[in-house]
């Protein structure tokens, strides 16, 4: 399966994380996600932490009521956030693994030794309607065991990819290239909906856009960046733009 146009999901959390710097009321989360929605994202993207370090339970709450888009709720796998997800039904739940001091999402998901746990973890979310997506690295086993368990959709972790480029070890982001490629496929060939998302920015998104299973790229960090420089629209325009291009030169 390929997607004629690719979906642009833009993560709001730091956006979040700049309001809470301050404990103030602003910037707005909500506020942001309606002018990502304008500027041409297909969706928006929030990950509320156990620890609430960016994204709060009133941010989800104004976000279902607030968006014409689909919300992607990212979110670890414990009892507290499917019980928030099955509250609030969003359009898809991404279950990412979660520690506790890290500054970001580090790694994929180890699906293939929690298998039985994460079957059980999914299977009600699935059940209310949701989506369910896990981000994981591209590896064969660890797609093969997503696709076991029930889940509708994969993420591909691009971090590596983007971490290769940002030191200049081209050869090695090549060949990350090169597996985010194959798993790709080879997840098509199980019949997962492909996403991928982690640590792109204008520099690192198209060769990935290019690649013909991928459906959606989810983007936070780089655009909300990138936003205090020329603004939120034409940070999440230009994203837009070069996405749209590498996948038409697929065409």
């Amino acid at each position: 399966m390929s997607a004629d146009k690719l979906r642009l999901g833009v993560n709001i959390d730091h956006v979040a994380t700049v309001r809470n710097a301050r404990g103030s009321a602003y910037p707005d989360p909500i506020r942001a996600a309606k002018l990502a929605e304008e500027a041409g994202a297909d969706g928006i993207t929030a990950h509320l932490r156990e620890d609430r370090r960016h994204i709060s339970d009133a941010d989800i709450e104004g976000l279902m009521e607030a968006l014409t888009s689909p919300l992607n709720f990212e979110m670890a796998a414990t009892d507290e956030m499917q019980a928030i997800a099955l509250r609030h039904k969003p359009h898809a739940v991404c279950i990412v693994p979660e520690k506790r001091e890290e500054r970001t999402t580090e790694g994929g998901l180890e699906v293939a030794k929690e298998e039985n746990r994460l079957a059980h973890f999914i299977a009600p979310l699935r059940d209310a309607g949701c989506r369910v997506s896990i981000f994981i690295a591209a590896d064969r086993r660890q797609i093969e065991a997503a696709h076991r368990i029930g889940a509708q959709v994969i993420e591909l972790h691009t971090g590596a990819y983007c971490d290769f480029h940002a030191e200049g070890k081209f050869a090695e982001r090549d060949a990350e290239l090169e597996r985010l490629a194959e798993m790709a496929t080879f997840a098509d060939s199980l019949g997962l909906e492909v996403h991928a998302g982690h640590g792109l920015t204008y520099d690192t998104v198209k060769p990935i856009a290019a690649l013909p299973e991928i459906m959606e790229l989810n983007i936070g960090h780089f655009i909300i960046g990138e936003a205090i420089f020329r603004g939120l629209t034409p940070a999440v325009q230009e994203m837009r733009r070069l996405m749209d291009e590498a996948r038409e030169g697929t065409n």
